[in-house]
């Protein structure tokens, strides 16, 4: 697994369109499943939510959950759907993910989290990673973080995806917490020297490629969330900056064009346009005729009879000139 570049997992964001999407302007970029828990795994139809494209690859599964039992039986589920990797969410702040017993509250429990770890990677061949914060409430020593990292590397996690701000578990909302406490790249820095054999991404407020070609001095990947998807065309450079590799799409029209085979293949199943033409309105942000495009597709795209030619039609209003 190449790690030095992914799009983080985004709850309502990152779903098999959208990974379908970035995979067409970035071929080597590591692609995140929204967090998925396991009791909608084990409760429900798996391929709901587990299903995803072969063109998706390398795509790894994000799992929320504090139970060893459940996570190793969804481990094992992700081994068989054909997943590249499982990150257990160590991260999420919202209210509703503490009731749940999982997300960034675990990070309060570093032995129970272990058990979760052993239990996952004894379950399946898959690599096990983590996405936590630095700290959470008044638990944001630097000590504690080693402790929780050294606790988590000893149970058999290698990959540790740091968020640079601490969580708030009470009085910020999870878009606050995304925000408000400071970014503390250092602390990340900081973790790699004195873990030198684990394999540390840094995550929160990466807005381009420069700044993680930047990070990527310090640690040994980086991952973007936000501005990925607001902005997708800042994933075009990616594969040759950083990865080296001798690819790039050719232009944001080009990309279009190879999206809309899979749009006329959804929509004859009875997918509705919106579904995927939601995660493609930044495609052209910044450039002359964005604002028509975001509006033709915001204003027909949820019309009963939308299909590929509601997307060529958004793409006519767009000067060729200027899709580079």
């Amino acid at each position: 697994m190449d790690r030095r570049l992914a799009v983080a997992p985004m709850l309502d964001w990152t779903d098999k369109y959208c990974r379908y999407f970035h995979r067409l302007i970035s071929r080597q970029t590591l692609l995140y499943t929204e967090m998925i828990t396991t009791g909608a795994l084990l409760h429900n139809d798996p391929g709901r939510f587990l299903d995803f494209f072969p063109a998706e690859h390398p795509v790894a599964l994000q799992l929320g959950g504090s139970n060893p039992e459940d996570l190793a039986k969804c481990c094992k589920m992700a081994e068989e759907w054909g997943y590249d990797e499982i990150n257990l969410n160590l991260g999420c702040p919202s209210d509703r993910v503490q009731s749940g017993m999982f997300g960034a509250c675990l990070m309060a429990k570093p032995d129970l989290v272990a058990d979760c770890i052993t239990a996952m990677t004894e379950s399946c061949k898959l690599p096990v990673t983590a996405k936590h914060r630095i700290g959470i409430d008044e638990l944001d020593s630097y000590d504690l973080l080693c402790h929780f990292v050294d606790r988590l590397a000893a149970a058999g996690c290698q990959t540790f995806i740091v968020h640079a701000r601490k969580a708030w578990l009470q009085g910020l909302s999870p878009k606050q917490n995304r925000d408000i406490p400071p970014l503390r790249y250092e602390l990340v820095y900081r973790l790699k020297q004195d873990f030198p054999e684990l394999e540390i991404i840094i995550n929160g407020g990466i807005r381009n490629l420069d700044q993680a070609q930047s990070h990527l001095k310090n640690v040994d990947g980086v991952m973007i969330g936000r501005e990925a998807y607001q902005n997708p065309w800042m994933l075009a450079q990616a594969d040759r900056r950083i990865f080296g590799a001798n690819w790039q799409p050719h232009s944001r029209h080009q990309v279009i064009e190879n999206l809309l085979p899979l749009v006329e293949q959804e929509c004859s199943r009875g997918i509705p346009l919106k579904h995927i033409t939601r995660h493609i309105l930044g495609l052209f942000h910044g450039q002359p005729g964005a604002r028509k495009w975001r509006r033709y597709l915001s204003e027909n795209a949820h019309k009963p009879e939308a299909g590929p030619e509601t997307l060529r039609s958004a793409m006519a209003l767009l000067p060729i000139a200027n899709s580079h």
